[in-house]
């Protein structure tokens, strides 16, 4: 990663040697005794560490506006510190910039570019954590995605109606559980195969999303067996929308791909939400299903 940065540490290190130049040009190395060890220490470490911070930095770093602020502060904190250095050891002249000028103008000028850079990493920061939990909410939410129909599945369905049914009651408000099943289903899966039965399924999911509203979400619940949640909606209005779809059902022509047309019919199950009841607005529409299914299979017979 720190190659792309190699013109930056060359621009660095072109301005510590020209500030070592100037220097020597200047003034004069001190003698043994003249030099305060104590301060070298100090200034020393002071300096190492900001090229430290930098090499880390540019290390970590792609290019980019960021880095360069990052960059440029902490450049101006190592020249000036290291300034601060040089003055330990070479005796400049009385009223010259370069004895505690230089660093007094680079360091607070190094320290705001690098708050300044500082503040846009912190942004920088948010807008990955951000991009991570979309990600990561993308990857559950394709988790719980069936993936013949790109409908949600029966996992996705649980999660989604206990939320609905916590906000409608905290509303006060309706909500209704349509089960929806195709029948004599598995007689077209022998009849023409589970391909033409799996385009069967996509097709039935485009159709039924087209006969729903905005506010309803539709599930593939399990096999050909399809939940439509419809939030603020009384069994009544319910039992009307259902009807609706299984008009819209029955009245579907699908064509297999050797040129037959064949129809189906549905059964469902409708239960509102309702929170005395011992059974789960699920059981209640699946025993309904059920019992639907039952007494076509009895007016069949017959």
């Amino acid at each position: 990663m720190i190659k792309l940065h190699k013109w930056k540490l060359l621009l660095i290190a072109v301005a510590t040697n020209f500030t070592i130049l100037l220097t020597l040009a200047l003034g004069e190395i001190k003698v043994w005794g003249e030099i305060d060890w104590f301060d070298i220490v100090g200034e020393g470490g002071v300096s190492l560490l900001a090229a430290l911070w930098l090499v880390f930095t540019l290390n970590s770093r792609p290019a980019g506006n960021v880095t360069n602020l990052l960059c440029l502060g902490l450049g101006f904190i190592f020249v000036g510190t290291f300034q601060d250095l040089l003055d330990e050891v070479i005796a400049l002249p009385e009223g010259s910039f370069l004895r505690g000028g230089l660093e007094s103008t680079l360091m607070p000028i190094g320290l705001l570019v690098l708050t300044f850079g500082l503040y846009h990493w912190h942004k920088e920061q948010l807008c990955f954590v951000e991009q991570r939990r979309r990600r990561e909410q993308d990857i559950r939410e394709y988790r719980w995605q069936d993936q013949l129909t790109d409908l949600g599945d029966a996992r996705f369905l649980n999660q989604q109606l206990d939320q609905l049914l916590r906000q409608c009651r905290a509303a006060r408000q309706p909500l209704a559980l349509i089960l929806l099943d195709l029948d004599q289903f598995n007689a077209t899966n022998r009849a023409f195969g589970h391909k033409e039965g799996d385009r069967l399924l996509r097709e039935l999911s485009e159709l039924l999303i087209l006969n729903l509203r905005r506010c309803d979400l539709l599930c593939r619940y399990a096999g050909d067996r399809f939940a439509i949640v419809l939030p603020n909606t009384p069994e009544l209005l319910a039992n009307e929308l259902a009807g609706q779809l299984t008009r819209a059902v029955s009245s579907f022509a699908y064509k297999t791909n050797s040129g037959e047309t064949i129809y189906h019919s549905a059964s469902v199950g409708v239960a509102a939400d309702n929170p005395d009841a011992n059974k789960t607005v699920t059981e209640i529409a699946t025993a309904r299903l059920l019992a639907a299914k039952d007494r076509k299979k009895m007016e069949s017979a017959a």
